[in-house]
């Protein structure tokens, strides 16, 4: 994320300043800098993707099918677009994935279960702060995941989801935070 900010902040700057006196004080400067990550920050921090394609056409986004199952055995199909979170998808399909950091992988209350190990082997590897947030998931399996970190790709066209009967949301069951 840092070499995204980094490289966002190099062309902000080269944009602000393509030649050596075209900014004529530190004040417009950063002014030029500022209104530029701006227009960057846009797209480096959004993770909802827009209902068309990129390109100006109307056409629909290309979208996967994804089975969420929930604790009691019904199912939900529901389409998904390409680059959308699990957590995203559920939440706008009235899912019951609680999502309580709102995908910031600081709890594990999106936890899911990728039914089928041929799906999972397909996710990219966890990165080390999802498996932290999974030790402390309710009903861990191998094939756990975090849902705000499960990518909707192509390749999971079909992918389905089981939702563990229960999650741990320590802010809310009584967890008291120790001093150090």
């Amino acid at each position: 994320m840092l070499s995204r900010l980094s490289r966002a902040g190099l062309r902000a700057l080269s944009q602000a300043r393509p030649g050596q006196n075209s900014v004529p004080s530190r004040s417009h400067e950063v002014e030029a800098i500022s209104t530029s990550m701006i227009r960057a920050g846009r797209n480096l921090f959004c993770s909802i993707t827009n209902a068309t394609t990129g390109d100006g056409s109307n056409k629909p986004e290309d979208k996967i099918s994804v089975t969420f199952v929930d604790k009691d055995g019904e199912e939900k199909l529901v389409k998904v677009p390409i680059g959308m979170s699990m957590l995203e998808a559920a939440h706008e399909n009235d899912i019951e994935l609680e999502g309580a950091c709102e995908g910031s992988l600081a709890c594990s209350t999106c936890h899911v279960i990728v039914t089928d190990v041929n799906y999972y082997n397909k996710l990219e590897d966890p990165v080390d702060e999802e498996n932290d947030m999974l030790d402390l998931a309710f009903g861990l399996t191998e094939t756990s995941r975090l849902g705000c970190q499960v990518i909707a790709s192509p390749e999971l066209d079909g992918i389905r989801l089981a939702l563990p009967a229960a999650t741990r949301n320590f802010a809310v069951d009584g967890y008291v935070a120790k001093s150090h």
